[in-house]
């Protein structure tokens, strides 16, 4: 077979497109910029080009995988709708590499690439085993895709984007938060939280379905509850339409059938006690990581016990987990100086990224870099980015990422920066940032965001590391 993709350097694209050329097909594809991801791609054999121009599209195409972030107005995407070659979105390619698979489906407005990350480098350590399409640069198989012909299991990150993920029917679904986001996709909050009501329906009969307790889209029936034998009293989970096992989980209190205990940081690695229906499992450990990173244990826990992992598979696994790149990423960590990067875009996420900041490194003097990402994003929620960003010692700001959208006017970095309630805050281009931050004597430098900042980072790191 011949692929041709159009956006093949994005993360969930790469992934699909590598399988293929694993598996012996012809790859090939499109992508506005370069970008590392995509010279890796081309280091492993796959043809990509960078200009808008029909006439490097190959002849002899079966199949053309294209994602909604490229625009349709793209002269390539006209050429080929005009040829009338056979199209799919990448939401439905990975459906069908699902089908007739036990999908382990994680979807949720953050923590999504983290925990499926975490259910796939736990599986891979066991007899199970599994292949996985994830979001992210996995660094245990510094790689975004897994593959394992003897194994039924596959893991995927499920994107709620587009409402991508209504092309999955998951043997296990997580799902790991609700809060708005794609406004521009969905027009409203309540048509967002349908989707994924609608997700959660997809659960195959007989499945699992684990959602992280206190969700929106959940109505909790308070008249209907249970103890787990330990004295404590759990709420149920009511969806309509779910033929599955359901069951909570959470790492901030007791309402739930797994939640954290006990949770402790020690040297930079954190351990905790996982409370289950079967009983505690003790002194598990997560090394190099996010405070945040409990609550993703947790339900990447809850996944792969109701799988049939052992408590000591599950111990390994998360003591050897290694995170993924962009996600509380380290790259400087000495006693002089850390400097993590995160792929942080949303003000949850950026709240719970400093929240961990904090409470690693207490007291220490914290400067962010955040590169806002989308207009419409930064329009929806310029106060909420305001306000959790009015925690740090000295803020820097770059202008917005715009991705796949067009200027809205009046909408700006600069807008966002004149509600934070802090004198230390400065608007800079990326240069301007390699200038900046040594002079601002910071302990520790948290680079956020989801667009190009990433290409700053190892710059950043080279100037940094003179310092430290």
């Amino acid at each position: 077979m011949n692929y041709y993709f159009l956006g093949i350097g994005g993360i969930g694209m790469s992934a699909i497109a590598r399988f293929f050329h694993q598996r012996g097909d012809t790859v090939s594809g499109y992508d506005r910029t370069e970008s590392p991801l995509t010279r890796q791609l081309e280091q492993e054999g796959i043809a990509v080009h960078y200009d808008d121009d029909p006439s490097q599209i190959p002849d002899a195409i079966d199949l053309v995988v294209y994602t909604p972030a490229v625009p349709k107005e793209t002269a390539e995407f006209q050429y080929l709708l005009q040829k009338k070659v056979p199209m799919q979105k990448r939401s439905q390619v990975l459906g069908e590499l699902t089908r007739g698979k036990k999908c382990i489906a994680v979807a949720g407005t953050h923590g999504k690439t983290s925990t499926s990350s975490m259910i796939a480098h736990i599986l891979s350590q066991t007899k199970m085993g599994c292949s996985a399409f994830l979001g992210g640069i996995a660094k245990n198989f510094d790689s975004n895709m897994v593959v394992d012909n003897q194994s039924e299991y596959v893991v995927v990150e499920a994107d709620e984007y587009d409402r991508s993920f209504l092309q999955l029917h998951p043997f296990c679904s997580v799902i790991t938060a609700t809060d708005p986001d794609h406004l521009d996709i969905y027009g409203t909050y309540e048509n967002m939280l349908e989707a994924f009501r609608q997700f959660a329906s997809q659960t195959q009969p007989g499945g699992t379905l684990i959602l992280k307790e206190g969700l929106s889209m959940c109505e909790e029936h308070h008249s209907d509850h249970h103890q787990d034998g330990h004295g404590h009293d759990h709420q149920e989970v009511h969806l309509d339409n779910v033929d599955a096992a359901i069951h909570s989980y959470t790492a901030h209190g007791f309402d739930a059938d797994y939640y954290s205990q006990n949770v402790r940081n020690y040297n930079g690695n954190i351990y905790f006690d996982l409370r289950t229906p079967k009983g505690v499992i003790y002194d598990l450990e997560l090394t190099n990581t996010a405070l945040y990173s409990v609550e993703n244990a947790v339900a990447a826990a809850a996944a792969v016990l109701s799988l049939g992992v052992s408590d000591q598979e599950l111990r390994e696994g998360l003591s050897t987990y290694k995170g993924v790149r962009r996600r509380f990423d380290y790259h400087i960590k000495t006693k002089n100086l850390v400097m993590i990067d995160d792929y942080a875009h949303h003000p949850q996420e950026i709240a719970a990224c400093l929240e961990s900041v904090r409470y690693l490194y207490p007291g220490k003097r914290l400067v962010v870099v955040f590169q806002p990402h989308l207009y419409s994003r930064t329009r929806d929620f310029a106060d909420e980015f305001a306000r959790v960003l009015s925690n740090v010692d000295e803020l820097i700001m770059m202008p917005i990422y715009p991705a796949r959208e067009q200027r809205i006017p009046g909408v700006s970095s600069s807008m966002v920066l004149h509600k934070v309630k802090s004198l230390s805050k400065y608007l800079c281009s990326a240069d301007q940032v390699l200038e900046l931050v040594p002079v601002l004597f910071p302990d520790v430098v948290v680079t956020m965001g989801a667009g190009d900042i990433d290409r700053l980072v190892p710059r950043l790191e080279e100037v940094l590391a003179k310092e430290a």
